[in-house]
């Protein structure tokens, strides 16, 4: 596997990552990628070979070995760093298809025209695809500790393992090379493995703890500017508020209140009835 293009690949997600999401990165490439190529390949490079065992039963070591060593360290660990690497790549696909998506609406509507105001900015759909990917590499990671815990019983690797499957003749022993060194590998990855669970854990938790104060941000905001607004129609220096506040307030009579709440300035008696002289008769 060519893994100068593999990284190259992988350093794209860089510019879209958080600080926990640098250091990620940098821990698989510098205590995973270059551990694996540099070192872990050459100590595992000759694993059968080295696996001897005290008998000459043609078969014997081969299935001795197949049953000590189902899946090879150096192979489950080239897997774990292509499956973990990969829901990385969701991330970049994600961007690409934004910008695709803004390209075409200039496209249609104008170079001033646009859909995001920053593709490349973890809000909307895309934060959501970012906090995946990380559900998902941290499953991995678990996934593929478990796998290496259940298979070498708890990462240990003994000098001498004894065989009794068949077409060995008896119980034979078998010797495993380089033991020690390969043991200190295996704690080493295991560790750095752990160490990027972590990190991964750390950024789900900022990412939350982000989104959650900016949403508290916009509440508070938006509190401010209810007082304001309700501080501005109870200000009695506004003369334009009270007039409108007095406009709404007022209540026009109704018609029938109108008769009753008129009453004359004064009330004839009968004997400034009888005074006066009555018109209609002189005339």
């Amino acid at each position: 596997m060519d893994w100068k293009n593999f990284q190259a690949l992988l350093s794209g997600v860089n510019k879209y990552s958080t600080a926990f999401g640098r250091i990620w990165l940098s821990v698989v490439f510098v205590f995973r990628v270059m551990v694996y190529v540099v070192a872990a390949e050459r100590v595992w490079g000759d694993e059968q070979k080295d696996f001897d065992c005290n008998t000459k039963q043609p078969g014997c070591a081969n299935v001795c070995y197949d049953y000590f060593f189902p899946i090879s360290h150096i192979r489950l660990w080239a897997l774990q760093l292509i499956f973990v690497s990969c829901p990385s790549f969701m991330v970049v696909m994600h961007v690409a298809y934004r910008d695709e998506r803004e390209r075409k609406y200039r496209a249609k509507f104008g170079e001033d025209a646009k859909i995001y105001k920053n593709t490349a900015k973890k809000h909307g759909g895309l934060w959501w695809t970012y906090l995946l990917s990380l559900f998902v590499k941290t499953g991995i990671e678990v996934g593929f500790l478990y796998v290496l815990h259940h298979i070498y019983d708890s990462f240990y690797l003994p000098r001498l393992v004894k065989c009794e499957v068949w077409p060995c003749p008896n119980q034979v022993d078998c010797y495993i090379g380089h033991p020690t060194e390969k043991k200190v590998f295996t704690y080493f990855m295991v560790g750095a493995s752990a160490l990027c669970i972590v990190l991964n854990i750390c950024e789900v938790i900022y990412l939350i703890s982000k989104r959650v104060a900016n949403f508290a941000q916009k509440m508070k905001r938006r509190e401010r500017t209810m007082a304001v607004h309700n501080h501005d129609y109870s200000d009695p220096s506004c003369k334009n508020c009270s007039l409108h506040s007095s406009r709404e307030n007022q209540k026009l009579p109704l018609k029938g209140s109108i008769r009753s709440a008129y009453k004359p300035a004064y009330k004839l008696t009968e004997d400034m009835r009888a005074s006066a002289p009555n018109l209609s008769s002189a005339l």
